[in-house]
């Protein structure tokens, strides 16, 4: 039996070079198991390495508040349309080329985001709309425009070939 998967595209990557810094974008970046997305700071290994917004998430909470405002204001590493992130996508993996992530967990909007438009906060608590923390379980090089995909990850104690 073969999982199913979904394609995804990568819209955008940001960084912040220190905690608080305003996000960059950046049209590539290497991203690995030891430092996530390259040049960011909150790059260490943990659940929380690199966050991921959904576009159809952010368009969402953008509508409700009446106003389009840049993805970067959400202040996570990668925009990616295709899919939009809920609690069963915990455990689950996003692959472009040889990176893997492992979605870890929600990203909790925090009071920064009424900073940057007030109301934003409370639009992105619905449904995961502040996207989701990965953990990078295998290195590779990201680049806006390219091509993955999401695929629920392999049950335990059996044998993926690929």
């Amino acid at each position: 039996m073969t999982a199913t998967t979904t394609p995804i595209e990568v819209r955008g990557i940001a960084i912040r070079a220190r905690s608080g810094a305003p996000m960059a974008t950046i049209p590539s970046a290497p991203v690995t198991c030891l430092a996530g997305v390259q040049g960011d700071a909150r790059g260490r290994p943990g659940k929380r390495q690199v966050t991921v917004l959904s576009l159809e998430s952010w368009e969402a909470a953008c509508a409700e508040l009446g106003t389009l405002l840049p993805w970067t204001q959400r202040r996570a590493n990668l925009l990616v349309s295709g899919m939009v992130f809920g609690p069963e996508t915990v455990g689950q993996l996003l692959h472009f080329g040889s990176l893997t992530l492992e979605i870890t967990r929600e990203t909790d909007p925090c009071r920064r985001m009424d900073a940057a438009c007030q109301g934003l906060q409370a639009a992105l608590r619905p449904d995961w709309r502040g996207g989701v923390c990965c953990r990078v379980l295998s290195d590779g090089a990201l680049e806006v425009g390219q091509q993955g995909r999401f695929a629920p990850a392999p049950a335990q104690g059996t044998l993926q070939l690929t």
